[in-house]
């Protein structure tokens, strides 16, 4: 089965709000085997909401759409798709009901607006709202079908569950089965390229990169009877990713960086101290993102000026003087002696040009060094970065964290 979803509202539009509906609902339609080839937003004008449904329609069988089931005159989602569907409404006397007793156990007056929540027609499957006053429902006329819910997150996802979820499983054919591999250390287009081969041959299981901030993440999506099934089909293609792209690979699912690195710095009794300059803090932030991370993580020192790197570090003063702060040079002080001071046995530096001024043509902005200091030894390594200046500290911050996580392996 193909489904659209189409999210009504003005404010989406606008950007007032963001569209969580939409990515929740496409996540459980494919865990019930439900193709989802678009997803659309309209505005509150009947005009144009009813060509967003003709238009859904003449491409698929399933529409959902989330928002405009509202008592007042700009929510149009029900009556524009009864006008679709040509269907007459009245009230539905067991939802007047229960919005009449949602208003009295709140101690609130019902004004007349909110018995237009209750109507529908006569051949309607109502779904009860158990967290709000608007109910949904589905239309099923000659193959084609519609399904609406209300707009309110904590309204639409246990109505999905309840009763859309039900509904739905007697049309399930097959179910999608997914599994995410994430990447860190070589982009977008060069991981593509890398397995271009397969991307291109590809049939069931699919493969679709998607790229993120500092890394890169494929997502392999195989299409079976059973979940077990599914799993069998994704593993062949999981091993030849696997073999191609080696260690750029870190982990998969939801995992991240830092968690990654936090339970090896942890099962490995590793302590580690941070010393940051244009990255101000993002380096210990994400160390600490991990739960359990105290065992390993001693300190962090934001050492922004000369005078912190050679009061706090320990780096020399000829050192600056003749290579800038922003060197390789500096960098593996830096690593060393918050290494030293701290009594780490891991140190970590940053220092670079993160913009949007500040910059030379030899020291243009988005150059970075980052240091590693680890069983005696100082690695340092030059990165050129792209982006604002968030991007650039991100970047750093996560190239730096993968530095140490290939050394650790």
């Amino acid at each position: 089965m193909k489904a659209e979803i189409i999210a009504v509202g003005t404010e989406i539009l606008l950007g007032d709000i963001v569209n969580t509906n939409a990515q929740y609902i496409a996540k459980r339609l494919a865990d019930l085997g439900v193709t989802v080839y678009h997803q659309s937003v309209v505005g509150d004008n009947t005009k144009r909401l009813l060509e967003a449904y003709t238009l859904a329609f003449s491409r698929v069988d399933l529409v959902i759409a989330t928002g405009g089931l509202g008592p007042t005159k700009d929510d149009l989602t029900k009556e524009v798709a009864f006008e679709y569907f040509k269907k007459k409404s009245v009230v539905h006397e067991a939802s007047l009901k229960i919005i009449e007793d949602y208003f009295k156990d709140s101690n609130r007056p019902m004004v007349e607006s909110n018995k237009k929540q209750a109507y529908f027609p006569k051949d309607a499957i109502i779904l009860p709202n158990n967290n709000g006053t608007a109910p949904g429902c589905i239309i099923d006329e000659n193959g084609k079908i519609v399904i609406l819910l209300p707009g309110p997150p904590w309204e639409m996802k246990p109505m999905f569950e309840e009763s859309v979820v039900p509904y739905l499983k007697k049309f399930q054919q097959g179910i999608l089965v997914s599994k995410v591999l994430r990447v860190i250390g070589v982009g977008e287009s060069t991981a593509a390229e890398m397995l271009e081969d397969i991307m291109d041959n590809q049939t069931n299981p699919t493969v679709a990169p998607y790229a993120k901030a500092g890394e890169v993440t494929f997502r392999i999506t195989a299409k079976a009877n059973t979940k077990e099934e599914g799993k069998e089909l994704i593993v062949p293609m999981e091993n030849e990713i696997r073999s191609r792209l080696g260690n750029n690979i870190y982990g998969e699912g939801d995992t991240t960086l830092e968690n990654v690195i936090g339970e090896m710095l942890v099962n490995k009794k590793l302590t580690i101290a941070t010393a940051e300059s244009c990255t101000g803090g993002m380096v210990a932030s994400s160390l600490i993102n991990y739960p359990g991370i105290s065992s390993a993580f001693i300190e962090g020192a934001v050492t922004y000026c000369n005078e912190a790197k050679i009061s706090r570090l320990g780096v020399e003063k000829e050192t600056l003087d003749k290579y800038g702060a922003v060197s390789s040079e500096v960098a593996a002080e830096m690593a060393s002696g918050i290494a030293r001071t701290s009594g780490a046995s891991i140190g970590l530096s940053t220092t670079g040009i993160a913009g949007p001024g500040g910059g030379s043509k030899e020291k243009p902005v988005g150059l970075v060094y980052v240091g590693l200091y680890i069983n005696g030894e100082v690695k340092t390594k030059m990165l050129k970065l792209v982006g604002n200046r968030q991007k650039v500290r991100e970047k750093a911050t996560m190239q730096l964290l993968d530095l140490l996580r290939k050394e650790l392996l």
